[in-house]
């Protein structure tokens, strides 16, 4: 069944999916930006030792989500390059 949706689906319907997915994609940089900065700033004012284990969430979230932004920016670039030879 998930064979057949994905046969189906248009160039045009995955460029849609991939666009929204970039979008929140950059929601998630941005929110766990802000949340580095909150950690980062609690940091010096606290010192029970769990803000290094919030200060690590957000980096793991952020590099996550900047991996897969690169990798759709280098997959794209190279879908362009291959069609312009």
């Amino acid at each position: 069944m998930v064979e057949n949706f994905v046969r189906q689906t248009s160039k045009k319907t995955w460029y849609k999916w991939s666009i929204y997915l970039n979008v929140v994609l950059f929601f998630i940089v941005g929110l766990f930006i802000y949340f580095l900065v909150k950690d980062c700033m609690a940091l010096g004012c606290h010192s029970s030792g769990d803000e290094w284990l919030y200060v690590t969430r957000d980096i793991a979230f952020i590099s996550i989500a900047m991996a897969l932004i690169f990798y759709q920016f280098f997959k794209n670039i190279f879908t362009i390059m291959k069609r312009s030879l």
